[in-house]
């Protein structure tokens, strides 16, 4: 099979990368960049653990070939690291509230929720749990995610406002 040299901008950074015309973006990612932080589960699109969002929209990186996500904004939970390390707000309500327990769905959690704060400032836990349920959880339950989602809400509501 032929491969293909792409440019990938990942978290502002651009890689090139070999790759085959069928190889997915999660095993790029992950295998050839050691972007370990986007999990590898179901590998057909339903727990949400692969998201990742291309030009600010969450998607399931393994079913996303890489060669359709070059000359595309890619960022993965290692993206969301700010100056001299600060984790992002969602990062640290996730933490606050105890809502990783083995932490596999929670880069896919963070993420989807990313994008979805972007668009909803102030959400309903209604709202909060629709936008998450596209990934599945086995160890919480659920009620800590939702909380740290609305926590987080909050504090990026308040930043903005200062």
């Amino acid at each position: 099979m032929k491969l293909h040299h792409i440019n990938l901008l990942i978290n502002g950074e651009i890689y090139e990368v070999l790759v085959r015309p069928d190889e997915f973006l999660v095993d790029v990612l992950r295998n050839k960049l050691g972007l370990t932080g986007t999990k590898k589960a179901c590998d057909m699109g339903v727990c949400g653990a692969c998201t990742v969002l291309l030009d600010g929209m969450p998607v399931s990186s393994c079913l996303t070939l890489a060669v359709d996500a070059e000359d595309k904004e890619i960022t993965t939970i290692e993206g969301l690291e700010g100056p001299g390390g600060k984790l992002h707000p969602l990062q640290e309500a996730f933490i606050e509230k105890g809502a990783v327990q083995c932490g596999f769905c929670t880069s896919g959690m963070i993420m989807t929720a990313v994008a979805f704060l972007q668009k909803h400032s102030n959400p309903s836990e209604l709202e909060v749990r629709r936008a998450l349920s596209g990934n599945i959880c086995r160890c919480t339950g659920y009620a800590k995610i939702i909380q740290a989602v609305e926590e987080a809400a909050s504090k990026i509501c308040s930043l903005s406002n200062d």
